[in-house]
């Protein structure tokens, strides 16, 4: 299964929401039917969010019915509307500065088809950078898990919060194919479950040997010596190292810290945000209460009572043993690091 598919003039996006009871797909024809989906987390994770949000200018474009000189302000409102969706993944904005700079590049062309077709084919260039990159991901993380490990990770950062293959879960996959005896443990991830609902459906498919805990059960695991290794992914890391990614992961690291485990977060250079000096800077989403006033439309909370609902966490980086990414694994001082790496070919 996919989480995004090209069809020519419309954006197949598979309803994570709707995982692993049912699977439905919606049809994006228009960039708004885009931003929807990744406001209401149809389409989720750094990655996959980016490359959704490049297809969704690009449908911009094609359904724009005026003449070349408005084109420019039009495309204005339709990266305005797409960056509106989710604040706090990194690789949307880097997604759509990547499509609006091709745009720049199409100055002088007149030919309203040829700027669509050269939008479509940026867009499915960020597409294909990313399968190519989680490849990379994996690959440069096996060496740091065992031949035999249980690891721990937390929300889902594999082949569905990504174009293809994972950041995290691409770690777990390749060192499962290479022969390496692990379990993976996967936290539900409250208040979305994306650990229940989507990391655990994703390697029971591949017949990754995998257990679901409640996140609370984190720390009795580690207390008990059945956790080796905690590998999770990223949504935006600031340029000293401290790392946003979905709410729980700090708790995690601290955890990590407390036990004598080693924490790796895994991802793309895209989501290194050297502009962000800190994970202070980071702008944090926060969603909509009745996500934690009920669930799955069953209230199981007061309908008034007040809610603070904080879409991720800052991990500091002195809690980071090392940042996996498709150049090598960045380890401190993230700071020096994190910009070498960036300028790294």
């Amino acid at each position: 299964m996919k989480a995004l598919e090209w069809l020519g003039d419309s954006l197949r996006i598979l309803n994570q929401t709707k995982l692993p009871v049912t699977i439905i797909y919606r049809d994006a024809t228009t960039y708004e039917e885009v931003a929807e989906a990744i406001e209401k987390m149809e389409v989720r994770g750094a990655p996959a969010i980016g490359a959704a949000a490049a297809y969704g200018y690009a449908l911009g474009a094609i359904r724009y019915t005026g003449d070349r000189i408005g084109l420019q302000e039009h495309m204005n409102e339709v990266k305005e509307r797409l960056t509106k969706t989710r604040p706090t993944a990194v690789n949307l904005f880097w997604a759509l500065r990547r499509m609006e700079d091709r745009l720049r590049d199409l100055y002088e062309v007149e030919d309203l088809d040829e700027i669509r077709k050269a939008l479509v084919a940026e867009a499915e260039s960020i597409a294909e950078d990313d399968r190519r990159v989680n490849h990379l991901i994996g690959e440069q993380g096996n060496p740091i898990v065992p031949e035999e490990a249980n690891i721990l990770t937390h929300c889902n950062a594999g082949a569905l919060a990504t174009v293809e293959y994972g950041t995290a879960l691409g770690v777990i996959r390749a060192a499962y194919q290479a022969g390496k005896k692990i379990r993976v443990y996967a936290d539900e991830t409250r208040p979305f479950l994306q650990g229940a609902r989507l990391t655990t459906f994703e390697l029971m498919k591949e017949n990754i040997p995998v257990t679901l805990i409640a996140d609370n059960m984190a720390g009795y695991l580690m207390q008990q010596g059945k956790i080796d290794l905690v590998i999770v992914g990223a949504d935006r890391i600031a340029a000293n190292g401290d790392t946003a990614n979905k709410i729980g992961t700090y708790s995690i690291a601290v955890l990590a810290h407390a036990h004598g485990i080693p924490f790796y977060i895994a991802a793309p250079t895209s989501t290194i945000d050297l502009k962000v000096a800190s994970g202070q800077e980071i702008p944090i989403e926060e969603r909509n209460p009745q996500e934690l006033r009920e669930l799955f439309g069953v209230q199981t909370a007061p309908a008034e009572v007040p809610v603070y609902n904080p879409a991720f966490d800052v991990t500091p980086a002195k809690y980071i043993t090392g940042i996996i990414t498709e150049k090598g694994i960045v380890s401190s001082p993230f700071s020096v690091n994190l910009l070498k790496i960036m300028v790294r070919s």
